[in-house]
């Protein structure tokens, strides 16, 4: 009933095995991989055929996580999955990035990779392992795929690489990278480092590209027993070479004139008004101008690439290592916490930090158990930032790709929530677009982080390189702009501080880099972020001395823990009430950690007063100020210690001879008393008599240890 095939390998210290032939079988390739007790059944399905006037590869990449992989129901009210979350959108982008350039040009069939988590072992994160899934699914299913694709995750601890770390590994790592590639070279690089040199991030990718070889390995072989029979790849017709030939002749030369135009804006219109002017001389001459629509890109793109390795000049002007030029401003949002505007060239981004409390953190309910992130990054990408009209709506996968980048720079700069307590949100708005938005991104967080008070270690940067790849040769670009990042052959965009990287992503369009083009690049990068790093420094070198004054001030005071119960009361009432009356933001930890938050000293003060006042202990001896809440024939009940109450018993009213309490207090006098000890029940006794109640000195050694004849009970 089934052909079944399984291979299995060992890989980092734990077995890989890849199996096909028994579930999914209508799927053109279905694979289930198993790393440790991590299981991800992937699949991938072609369309038979083109859609006419397709002419666009639509490759939709689905990762999913299923909340049974966990042993878990999910929440919310329907009790069942919904829409991706950001995790799943990050992951779904991961496994599309260095699959996508392996189908070969010309393809346009509609092409669907789903990878569902069904068991998740809370070691093994299932990233890597869907990667690999859905590369071998696509290596077996017959659509036409340059593959396959290897992946691995690097750590770095105690200076050593390792291989696929654990969980628990990764927290003890200064280094969290991702790479992927074929057996020839890279395709993809996504990392987030502790300020590490170029070198060491390069021998990274080197150590996982060198490190999932056994992987591929073990996909050949499975595709030797199971592989399905290979579709035909699509060949151009003569139709269209004869098309591709008229568009070069009638377009060549107006699109050429139009890249010599360096505005950006007026490029485009230039270009476009080339290209409708061919399109028109295409159709008079009764051939199909909307199937040269591809053909106009790839003319543009020869244009552009041969001009750059003919001369060294770029489409606006630059040679390949200049930056553009650079504007920063800080406290642009007079009401904001932190705000900054990040121009560079065409490129510009408005980013504002806001800082809350414990309560604004956002609650992550992830396979491997519920988190809370305290540093929150969002990118937003309107359509006028590169002058169109489009539709506005909830961030779609490059928004929440560009924020995660962003995040991963400024992390490991953050201080830690023992040296600045606040939950922090950046929101980065592109005003402005033309390459490298979310480097951008990185340096507009990390200034109005800085103009938010917030101690950042050092300022970060983030800069985009590109690369034109020719077998002639190659140049490296620095600060791409839009068109060179289209048209070129990779996006590799490094973000860190003087001290070296933070971040790096890396995506290459073409088959594969060398080793050699990389280390260029990092090179020509740290140059580059050197730089910008120095522009930023003309707006702001590092954090303001405070929090702005619309910021919260957050204080901290700790209580020991059996006195938690106190604060927070019967059911929270007393907590309640301390926010109620003073405003504060209160929130409080286990350990007896308490963070006060309020823009106002004296809020903040009021709410120290009372919880101070409920967890402090009398002290025998020590004289308060005090309120009498009761008046009885026994004596005077007197609140003098938050909400503790003590008894001034009627012999300890008066030096004299007292008959009723009333002759001495009422209830509502304030009285000074002296804690004289407590009774078989731990109550507080208290003494007025002792204590001058003008000035509140202590008077017990002048009146003796009894006084004067007195009423007794």
């Amino acid at each position: 009933m089934f052909n079944y095939f399984r291979k299995e390998i060992e890989w980092g210290g734990r077995p890989l095995i890849l199996e096909t032939g028994k579930i999914a079988r209508q799927a053109d390739g279905a694979v289930m991989i198993t790393y440790g007790d991590t299981i991800v059944l992937c699949t991938a399905v072609g369309a038979k055929t083109v859609k006419p006037g397709q002419d666009f590869f639509p490759l939709t990449v689905n990762y999913q996580e299923k909340a049974f992989a966990a042993g878990k129901i999910p929440g919310g009210f329907f009790k069942r999955e919904g829409r991706p979350n950001e995790n799943e959108t990050l992951v779904s982008r991961l496994i599309d990035r260095p699959i996508r350039p392996l189908f070969p040009e010309g393809f346009r069939n509609e092409v669907q990779i789903v990878a569902t988590v069904l068991s998740h072992d809370l070691e093994n994160d299932p990233d890597i392992v869907s990667l690999i899934g859905c590369s071998a699914a696509l290596t077996i299913s017959g659509i036409p795929f340059f593959g396959p694709v290897g992946a691995a995750r690097v750590a770095r601890i105690n200076g050593e690489f390792v291989l696929n770390p654990t969980t628990a590994q990764t927290e003890e790592s200064d280094l969290d990278l991702v790479v992927a590639g074929t057996a020839e070279g890279v395709l993809m690089v996504e990392s987030e480092a502790k300020e590490l040199s170029e070198e060491i991030m390069l021998d990274a990718v080197t150590f996982g590209h060198t490190a999932f070889q056994a992987v591929i390995n073990a996909i050949i072989e499975l595709a030797e027993h199971a592989a399905k029979e290979p579709w035909a790849l699509p060949e151009a017709s003569e139709e269209e070479k004869a098309l591709r030939a008229r568009v070069d002749a009638l377009a060549r030369t107006s699109i050429a004139a139009a890249y010599g135009e360096k505005a950006k804006a007026a490029r485009y219109e230039k270009v476009g008004a080339a290209k409708k002017a061919a399109a028109a001389a295409l159709t008079a001459e009764g051939l199909n101008a909307d199937a040269a629509r591809g053909l106009f890109k790839d003319l543009e793109a020869d244009i552009v690439r041969n001009s750059i390795l003919d001369n060294g000049i770029r489409i606006d002007g630059r040679d390949t290592r200049t930056v553009r030029p650079i504007v920063a401003e800080v406290g642009v949002l007079p009401r904001a916490h932190g705000s900054a505007l990040f121009t560079r060239g065409e490129t510009q981004a408005l980013c504002v930090a806001t800082l809350g409390t414990a309560q604004d953190e956002q609650v992550i309910d992830a396979l491997d158990g519920e988190y809370r992130e305290h540093f929150m990054l969002h990118y937003n990408f309107p359509p006028y930032s590169v002058g169109e009209a489009g539709r506005m709506g909830s961030p779609g996968r490059r928004e929440i790709g560009h924020g995660k980048l962003a995040w991963r720079a400024i992390h490991p700069l953050l201080p830690g929530k023992d040296k600045f307590p606040y939950t922090l949100r950046v929101v980065s708005e592109i005003t402005e677009s033309n390459g490298s938005s979310s480097m951008a991104t990185v340096c507009g967080t990390s200034l109005s982080l800085m103009d938010a008070g917030v101690p950042l270690t050092r300022p970060v940067a983030g800069i985009a390189m590109g690369l034109i790849k020719e077998d002639r040769g190659f140049a490296v670009l620095s600060d791409i702009l839009g068109d060179e990042d289209h048209l070129g052959d990779m996006d590799f965009k490094v973000a860190g501080t003087e001290e070296g990287v933070t971040s790096l992503q890396m995506d290459i369009k073409i088959t594969s880099i060398t080793p050699e083009i990389m280390k260029i690049a990092l090179e020509q990068a740290r140059e580059g972020r050197i730089h910008i790093l120095g522009e930023m420094a003309k707006a702001l070198t590092g954090a303001r001395g405070g929090v702005a004054a619309t910021a919260p001030r957050i204080t901290i005071i700790n209580v020991p823990k059996e006195k938690i119960r106190e604060v927070i009361g019967q059911g929270g009432k007393v907590i309640r009430d301390i926010v109620e009356q003073t405003g504060c933001k209160i929130d409080i930890e286990d350990d007896g950690t308490i963070k006060i938050a309020s823009t106002s000293e004296e809020k903040t003060q009021a709410a120290i007063d009372r919880i101070t006042g409920i967890v402090a202990e009398a002290e025998i001896g020590k004289i308060y100020n005090g309120k009498v809440v009761k008046v009885a024939d026994f004596g005077a009940f007197v609140n003098f210690l938050g909400a503790k109450d003590g008894l001034v018993h009627i012999s300890e009213l008066a030096a004299t001879r007292v008959n009723k309490t009333a002759d001495i207090v009422t209830q509502g006098d304030a009285v000074k008393v002296k804690v004289i000890g407590f009774d078989d029940r731990g109550k507080v006794k208290l003494s007025m008599r002792v204590v001058d109640q003008a000035t509140g000195e202590d008077i017990g050694d002048k009146v003796g240890s009894k006084g004067g004849s007195r009423r007794e009970d």
